[in-house]
């Protein structure tokens, strides 16, 4: 079995990307491939075949493996839900929360665990491919470490370091790590390569040469501007400030930019639709007045959220466009705050409390301390769909009569309102589902491209991959996870 670990200079370099473009790679030549990682920090998640979660982006870095994605994939995940605490969830299942107090000595208790789900991964294939977070050269935060070299130290994987040039700097960025490094930490590191090239290679070339003879480390390739990485889903919320645009003549579609949202990515597939504009709305801007639909999305805080979506005003502009016979979609956080009441009796998401929804919605939800994690399929719109639950709280009232979905065995989901304007479901995914994002796109007026997003998606790694293939020495990367470079 071989190992092979990136690591970044920096948050967003992007590793998650470069992790499942190698992934594809690899298993396009033949070998049995697994993802892992080993501490993620994201409010992006998804369902596991082993009824767990996981971060998104190890979801899709298994999916380039062509994979069931699994909680071994990434063992500890923390998923912010407030401004200094997180919510803990290893192997899969939640185990309470960390807070700044208690994060660093909590998280180096853990590593335990994660050689456990590291060494079953093993077992599994001829190759893993690991991805840290952050950066190494956070040497103030090295004590404890298991995401970064704390874990590659344990396990004995080497590491490659990457650079990202689009943002500059990355000279000092890689020359500067390894001069801040703890020397046995450095000395796991054996080579680098550069990200986000964006024109000709060759004005690097010195550049590329000085980092080698600085660091001592060997160069694997420069990689450049990845355009099919637009096709992908995004595990970082920072993605929505960056693409937050409008373009005219389309369908009007508004998301506002709560601060805890989760699982953006389910509006992926409707955004890629030629026919609609998603407007994504960030702090400080009103919710457009012209849009034919606003969609709540998830929420790792619901009753955070709720007062934020209020402290924005976003509540005004929601009941100004419903009371024009404008419609809202709500998803998971965003069903819940469509009702009259978001009760926290035993303190699930903070201090217990209980507070009014937008009432569009006669429902009402209560948080509770079980969390419904579970791949679903079901019918809505009349329309198959595939998609999964990941959601604390049980919701009920009298328009959960009109359920939005009905799932295996007939269970149902969802709320619809009396006028039909206002629906809420639990399931996050759905509108992958070509048929039902046609059906939505076709109440609204308008008509779908007919493409297939999973396919869409599928087809990016492949791009990718072969990108890689061209740019990277993968030959070399694959001697060094086999033990067998000259390095």
């Amino acid at each position: 079995m071989g190992a092979l670990m990136l690591q970044g200079t920096g948050s967003d370099v992007g590793k998650s990307v470069l992790v499942a473009g190698l992934c594809r790679a690899l298993a396009n030549r033949g070998l049995s491939v697994r993802p892992f990682k080993p501490q993620n920090m994201s409010n992006n998640a998804a369902v596991t075949v082993d009824g767990g979660e996981i971060g998104r982006a190890q979801a899709l870095q298994a999916l380039a493996c062509r994979v069931e994605p699994h909680t071994d994939m990434n063992p500890v995940l923390l998923k912010p839900q407030a401004d200094h605490t997180s919510q803990l969830v290893v192997h899969g299942k939640v185990r309470g929360t960390l807070g700044g107090g208690n994060f660093r000595h909590k998280r180096g208790e853990l590593l335990p665990e994660v050689m456990e789900s590291w060494h079953r991964l093993q077992a599994q294939c001829d190759v893993v491919v690991v991805e840290g977070a952050g950066s190494p050269a956070e040497i103030n935060l090295r004590a404890g470490d298991i995401a970064n070299m704390g874990f590659a130290r344990a396990a004995g994987v080497p590491v490659v370091l990457v650079g990202d040039i689009d943002r500059g700097g990355v000279i000092a960025a890689l020359v500067g790590t390894r001069a801040v490094l703890d020397p046995d930490d450095a000395e796991m590191i054996r080579g680098f390569l550069i990200n986000k090239f964006r024109g000709d290679p060759a004005l690097f070339a010195d550049g590329y040469r000085q980092i080698e003879a600085l660091s001592g480390w060997r160069g694997y390739g420069v990689v450049p501007w990845l355009r099919a990485t637009a096709h992908l889903p995004s595990e970082d919320a920072v993605v929505l400030e960056r693409t937050a645009r409008e373009t005219a003549g389309r369908l009007k579609i508004a998301c506002p930019i709560i601060p805890r949202i989760a699982n953006f990515d389910d509006l992926d597939p409707i955004k890629a639709e030629s026919s609609v504009e998603l407007v994504m709305v960030p702090p400080g801007q009103p919710i457009p007045g012209d849009c034919a639909l606003i969609v709540l999305p998830g929420s790792k805080a619901t009753i955070a959220d709720m007062k934020a979506m209020r402290e924005q005003g976003w509540d005004i502009d929601i009941l100004a466009h419903h009371r024009r016979g404008g419609k809202v979609l709500g998803i998971c956080g965003g069903y819940q705050m469509l009702g009259r009441r978001i009760a926290d009796p035993e303190g699930i998401e903070g201090p217990p409390e209980d507070i009014p929804g937008l009432g569009l919605l006669d429902v009402e939800t209560v948080l509770t301390g079980d969390k419904a994690l579970r791949q679903v399929a079901g019918t809505a719109l009349d329309q198959a769909f595939t998609g999964f639950e990941m959601h604390m709280g049980v919701t009920s009232g009298p328009d959960c009569r009109h359920p939005f979905a009905l799932l295996g065995e007939g269970r149902p989901d969802g709320a619809t309102s009396a006028d039909r304007q206002v629906t809420g479901t639990y399931v996050h995914g759905a509108f992958a589902s070509t048929a039902l994002r046609s059906a939505l796109l076709g109440m609204l007026g308008a008509q779908s491209d007919g493409i297939d997003h999973d396919a869409k998606v599928d087809d990016a790694l492949n791009a990718i991959a072969a990108e890689l293939e061209h740019h990277l020495d993968v030959d070399g990367l694959l001697k060094l996870a086999m033990g067998k470079d000259d390095a």
